[in-house]
């Protein structure tokens, strides 16, 4: 195992921690808005994480999985907000 690789899996199990603390901030969350920003935090975790494996298997398709991923997140993000502003009503 090289350096780099040593590096890559400590840095996906340091990212695998920070999602759980993640996910249990986002559950205790005091706020609404706490807990889309835990959501939001989960999403680019996630997307390092495919771009991490995307290295170790030498896989450029995992880049297009990961940008989409980035895409789609901020979409979701951005809308599910708008939602929340709005109370739900249509304007």
């Amino acid at each position: 195992m090289s350096t780099l690789e040593f590096f890559l899996y400590a840095t996906l199990l340091v990212l695998v921690f920070a999602i759980i603390a993640s996910f249990i901030r986002l559950v205790k969350g005091p706020t609404l808005w706490d807990r889309i920003l835990m959501l939001n935090l989960i999403s680019a975790k996630v997307i390092v994480i495919i771009t991490i494996f995307a290295i170790l298997l030498e896989k450029q398709m995992l880049l297009d999985i990961a940008i989409s991923y980035g895409i789609i997140g901020f979409l979701t993000m951005t809308l599910f907000s708008k939602f929340i502003m709005t109370g739900g009503r249509e304007k």
